[in-house]
């Protein structure tokens, strides 16, 4: 199997990338949570997971091992195939899934295009136990709440103009240094500061 890929980023959009590393240019699908993070870069070391099909052999990247981890536990869930599973890390991040299933939230995975509730249930399902053994519960009840908050104020700055890339990237930023920060109010001001 590729772990990883290093070298120049010879063509990117939010999708997939294209880097070359020993004279090859391999094409890497990336979720945008991924592309958000490589998209000011011009080299990059994109860790991978090669799915082999029968018709196929597609590379998947990702900017790190918690994004990887949760796309293999997800297209191990029956139904889930591996679009499915960077959709869902495209509209959330690898942090957001492990909480959405540890704290049961169906809600969550059916705001993503293509998950409907019976498929969320069984995400939760399949992988409530599996999630919670590689991470300890403590760190996801925080995370928990941090999401309701973190969408709130997501979606508050996108409807006032603001890129949604970069609103997320300044949220997560702001949640990570100042877990403090649990209203609403408080998140958006800390952004619109970062913004000005």
């Amino acid at each position: 199997m590729i772990s990883y890929v290093k070298g120049p980023i010879t063509f990117k959009n939010p999708a997939y990338v294209v880097v070359e590393a020993g004279g090859l240019g391999y094409h890497i699908n990336i979720s945008l949570n991924t592309y958000a993070k490589i998209e000011k870069m011009e080299t990059v070391k994109l860790l991978t997971f090669l799915l082999v099909r029968e018709d196929s052999h597609t590379l998947y990247g990702f900017a790190d091992e918690s994004e990887r981890d949760i796309f293999t536990k997800l297209i191990s869930v029956s139904g889930i195939g591996a679009n499915t599973a960077r959709v869902l890390l495209s509209s959330m991040t690898s942090e957001e899934v492990r909480a959405a299933i540890v704290g049961e939230d169906v809600a969550a995975f059916k705001k993503v295009k293509g998950v409907g509730p019976k498929t969320a249930k069984r995400i939760i399902l399949d992988l409530k136990d599996k999630v919670l053994k590689d991470s300890g519960e403590a760190t996801l009840t925080i995370q928990s709440l941090n999401n309701t908050i973190r969408d709130e104020a997501l979606q508050a700055l996108v409807s006032l103009g603001f890129n949604k890339i970069m609103v997320q990237k300044t949220l997560n930023k702001l949640l990570k240094e100042q877990p403090g920060l649990n209203r609403v109010e408080d998140l958006i001001k800390a952004a619109l500061k970062q913004f000005t």
